[in-house]
């Protein structure tokens, strides 16, 4: 059995991370309710958005740089985003597993890169020799005009033929407790399939060549700043858990640590009666 010292020391030092955990879970909590509230407030405008964007490249055809190519999807890129910091549960690890099981079974016959977001997921993927990018700084300051840079690049190397498809992976917010593993094509856009008999016929107003060259591209620019919004909510709440269950955990340790404590202090005490009992009756 450990000694009181020992004992007394590893009860201070769970203590000290109790502190820790707790404070990070209240910071995370903090988060959380900013970073909550922009995801909802965004999710319907960015789904009515898309659905206008896949109907629109449904009408507008061949004429829309951002449609499927014609042939066989040969180049994939896979954005991974994942966060700058850990503590966070399996959160980063779950992006990064399916980035590779996409890799190595959706996509094993294509020739497949990858686009790291997040510094946890770009030090794990960076060994595999196949990350073409990474943006760890995003996340410092997310702002729409940030994210439509980004955009812009992904887009840039779509339609110059660098990549046949662009699909993004990440952790989608459903509550605090749950997040959502998301694997969604970025590019190219799935046009609606309509039955020819009911494909409407649209007017527009400004041009087709303004929609393509204005509309479709911000459509696509809400589409990844939605996305890691989610990723920025979903790693709050993941670390808020993680961080209560810590903190539970080392209440835990600490609650046995006390038994063990105080049997150990019991057994000194005894064992001190004993002695100075045992002398007297050697006096006597």
């Amino acid at each position: 059995m450990a000694n009181l010292k020992e004992i007394r020391s590893r009860i201070s030092s769970v203590s000290s991370t109790m502190q820790i955990t707790g404070a990070m879970k209240m910071v995370s909590a903090a988060k959380l309710k900013k970073a909550q509230d922009a995801i909802i407030a965004m999710k319907p405008y960015a789904y009515k958005l898309k659905q206008l964007l896949e109907h629109l490249s449904s009408a507008l055809g061949s004429e829309n740089v951002y449609n499927p190519r014609k042939g066989a999807v040969k180049r994939v890129l896979l954005v991974a985003i994942t966060s700058n910091r850990g503590l966070c549960g399996a959160f980063n690890a779950n992006v990064v597993k399916k980035v590779i099981e996409l890799a190595q079974t959706t996509y094993k016959d294509k020739e497949v890169q990858y686009y790291t977001i997040g510094k946890k997921g770009n030090d794990v993927l960076k060994k595999t020799d196949k990350v073409l990018d990474n943006n760890n700084h995003i996340f410092d300051k997310l702002t729409f005009a940030n994210a439509a840079s980004l955009a812009e690049a992904l887009m840039t190397r779509y339609t110059n033929g660098e990549f046949d498809q662009i699909v993004l992976v990440y952790n989608g917010f459903k509550n605090a407790a749950t997040q959502i593993l998301t694997e969604e094509t970025f590019l190219p856009i799935q046009p609606v399939v309509t039955d020819k008999k009911t494909t409407t016929d649209y007017l527009y107003e400004p041009s087709k060549q303004e929609i393509v060259t204005q509309l479709i591209p911000r459509s696509l620019k809400t589409q990844l700043f939605k996305a890691l919004h989610d990723s920025v909510a979903a790693e709050h709440g993941a670390r808020m858990t993680a961080m209560h269950k810590a903190t539970d955990n080392a209440q835990d340790l600490k609650n046995e640590l006390i038994l063990t404590y105080n049997k150990a202090r019991q057994a000194t005490i005894t064992g001190e009666i004993i002695e100075i009992v045992g002398g007297s009756e050697a006096l006597s």
